[in-house]
């Protein structure tokens, strides 16, 4: 495609040219998009409807939630609609759309994850200046500039990808990603986006770094206590956020520093599921089998909502 025609659309990978298993592609994703609506709607109305869950630590993860709901869904429903449909066009403006939301989710994501961090650092370390530092009205800017910053960083990104010229409008992926657009550049322009990746990749492992040195000391702190009841609290509250975590930044990471080849092999169409669908699947999962006050309010929630019949 050249750049005259840039502006018209752009093919999205398909998963096979056999309709029937284009079908079972829509009803794989169907499952997991359903499943991961289901579920962080779940933990959002759990957090929301139970006053004992009014903490800055779900506070946080609420907000998370809300991002892995805008991060899948700026994607899945495409490619669903693209199976179902047996066509593999996207427009340009939707092109685009997919690119600053997908980006802007995924940043938001991960300085949110950064900031639960330090909010657990502060609950175990600094139990007594707890209320006073993580006080409602500085967590709600805390989350406040990760949504700014996302959205900031997804802008970012988005203009430098599309100020340049493709020579193809063929991307060897199920959705706009930015390794994939970047390939299909005409010339060297896209070098200035490639600054930008690699700089964003030096700024993950930076948030990486801080959150693993976080952990040093909360875990010097949890092994400290004298309870096995309290060390087996701590770490359900810290865990899960170290998994999630770890599991988005290496898949992401993956996905973005390896080199793109023309055609796309299984492993990294598995990385782009598992960093863009399987990661906002698997945290409401995570979160509520190593959490007991988040299982306790799914189980009010959900004896509110279907109650029981006996008297």
């Amino acid at each position: 495609m050249s750049s005259n025609t840039s502006a018209s659309d752009f093919l999205l990978l398909e998963f096979s040219e056999v309709w029937e298993l284009q079908i079972l592609h829509f009803l794989v994703f169907l499952v997991l998009y359903v499943a991961t609506i289901a579920g962080n709607l779940l933990i959002i109305f759990t957090i929301a409807l139970d006053h004992h869950l009014h903490t800055p630590m779900y506070f946080f993860l609420m907000n998370l939630a809300i991002q892995d709901l805008g991060e899948i869904s700026a994607i899945v429903p495409k490619s669903m609609m693209n199976s179902l449909m047996n066509t593999r066009h996207i427009s340009f403006s939707g092109c685009v759309t997919q690119v600053f939301l997908f980006v802007s989710f995924i940043a938001s994501d991960i300085f949110l994850l950064t900031v639960m961090a330090y909010d657990r650092y502060v609950a175990i370390c600094n139990p007594f200046q707890y209320e006073r530092i993580m006080n409602m009205k500085d967590c709600i800017k805390m989350v406040g500039i990760t949504w700014i910053s996302g959205l900031l960083y997804g802008a970012l990104h988005t203009s430098g990808t599309f100020t340049i010229s493709f020579c193809s409008n063929i991307v060897n992926q199920f959705f706009c990603e930015i390794p994939q657009l970047l390939k299909l550049a005409c010339s060297d322009s896209y070098r200035i986006e490639l600054v930008a990746v690699v700089l964003s990749i030096i700024l993950l492992f930076g948030c990486f770094i801080f959150i693993i040195l976080t952990y040093v000391h909360i875990f010097i702190v949890v092994f400290r206590i004298p309870s096995v009841q309290g060390r087996k609290k701590a770490f359900s509250t810290c865990l899960p956020h170290l998994t999630v975590f770890s599991t988005l930044v290496f898949t992401a990471s993956f996905a973005y520093l390896m080199p793109t080849l023309k055609t796309p092999s299984r492993f990294d169409l598995a990385l782009s599921v598992i960093y863009s669908m399987i990661s906002p699947l698997l945290n409401p999962l995570i979160y509520s089998m190593r959490n007991q006050e988040i299982k306790v309010g799914m189980k009010k929630l959900l004896r509110l909502k279907y109650p029981s019949n006996s008297t």
